[in-house]
């Protein structure tokens, strides 16, 4: 738009006219008041001039040649880049149905001819400050939206952060109980067996030196069956210490995923978080009732140590491979048309030397198309009430992509199983790495 005399900036109008004297006296008298006034005689040259320059208004005649107003009307109203244009018809028609009919293809107003200028020039302001208050009203909008979605998106990431703290704080608290008794059990468990095989050895001294044992020994021998006692302690014990060595390995798996007492960013082994976080869900992952064992499929590139917040990488590894198990859990892919098992794969490679890859694929029935648009909303999900929030895959697209400048993507078709990709670079840049 140009500007007037007082700055403000001037309505552009298009007179549309078959009567010469008609339009100069409306343009003449327009061009008066301030504003920018462009001219046509039939239909087709006002909707050549509307692509041309988008107009803030149009006078349109009813009665002109080889296509008249109503029509003219319709075709601009079809185009989305026209169809909010105000049109004000000017007719010598006063009929109601034409009337009638100038409301219906989409004029905001009627004057009829021979009209007053004072009135043409008041419905023209009122239909431009119309059009600018809706302007404002559709900008007022916009903003609004950007800023609910700038408020979910801030409420998911304060919700994720309290998860995590939360979180963190669990499994400090779980790592650190346990850890000590498991110690002292383990700790014991080697002088224990040292002990019974050192009183094994005498009883099998004094039956060597005292072959005759009194009645009451024999009595108790033949209630008690000394040689099974022996072989089951041995049973026992070497089923304590393997029980007390897998505790150690999940603790081991908790701090790995948590990091817990290392700095936040670091080089790390993603295998370690890959393999930690499979210990954690072990438990989801074997048969139990109706539910068939989930296998997992490994196929671990060399990668180089990479350069990021380990917990919050591990989180993300937690968020997709529970996800996948959610979906093979509800019996989707217990059977596929490849005839598989519930399957998850793990796959990993170097894409380049600065970058590497992370695919967590299973073989359920993937995703629709209509959630595929909102898969990473925040609070978007899928799951019953009260089974989920929708933070996880939110959550793993801000930590993977704005936290760690890498990609999140996935491939999925209904019925052929998903697939969730993870690329990282193996330094992030503009960050101070604590060795």
């Amino acid at each position: 738009m140009n500007h007037t005399l007082n700055n403000q900036p001037k309505a552009d109008i298009l007179v549309v006219d078959d009567t010469p004297a008609n339009l100069r006296f409306l343009s003449q008298m327009l061009v008066d008041q301030g504003y920018n006034v462009r001219k046509a005689i039939n239909g087709q040259m006002a909707l050549t001039a509307v692509k041309t320059i988008i107009p803030d208004l149009i006078l349109l005649d009813i009665n002109l040649p080889e296509m008249n107003g109503y029509q003219v009307c319709e075709q601009l109203k079809k185009d989305e880049r026209t169809q909010n244009i105000p049109i004000i018809f000017l007719s010598a028609l006063d009929d109601v149905l034409d009337k009638v009919k100038a409301f219906q293809v989409g004029g905001v107003d009627y004057i009829t001819k021979p009209f007053q200028f004072e009135e043409v020039l008041i419905r023209i302001q009122n239909q431009l400050t119309i059009q600018k208050l809706q302007s404002q009203l559709k900008q007022q909008n916009s903003q609004l939206q950007l800023t609910v979605k700038e408020l979910k998106s801030t409420q998911a990431q304060l919700i994720q952060k309290e998860k995590m703290v939360s979180l963190g704080q669990l499994v400090a608290g779980i790592a650190h109980e346990i850890n000590n008794p498991i110690s002292f059990i383990s700790g014991n468990l080697v002088p224990t067996q040292q002990y019974i095989q050192d009183l094994l050895k005498l009883i099998y001294l004094y039956q060597n030196e005292y072959p005759q044992p009194s009645k009451a020994i024999q009595s108790f021998l033949q209630e008690f069956d000394l040689e099974f006692m022996i072989n089951d302690l041995q049973n026992i014990l070497g089923s304590m210490q393997r029980g007390t060595e897998r505790i150690r390995r999940i603790i081991l798996a908790l701090r790995i995923f948590s990091r817990l007492g290392e700095s936040d960013i670091k080089p790390v082994d993603l295998h370690q978080g890959l393999d930690s976080t499979l210990l954690l869900l072990q438990y989801r992952l074997r048969a139990e009732g109706q539910r068939a064992e989930i296998e997992i499929i490994k196929s671990y590139d060399n990668l180089p140590r990479v350069t990021c917040y380990a917990s919050q990488i591990n989180q993300v590894f937690l968020n997709l491979l529970t996800n996948s198990i959610d979906a093979l859990e509800l019996g989707i892919g217990a059977k596929t048309s490849s005839n598989l098992p519930p399957t998850i794969w793990i796959i990993t490679e170097s894409i380049n030397p600065n970058e590497v890859r992370i695919r967590i694929k299973d073989n359920g029935m993937g995703i629709s198309e209509e959630v595929k648009s909102q898969l990473f909303n925040p609070f978007f999900t899928t799951k019953p009430v009260g089974q989920g929030i929708g933070l996880g895959l939110t959550t793993c697209y801000e930590i993977i992509v704005q936290k760690h400048q890498g990609k999140l993507s996935f491939n999925s078709s209904q019925e052929e199983g998903c697939e969730f990709i993870i690329d990282l670079p193996t330094q992030m840049k503009d960050m101070e790495v604590n060795n």
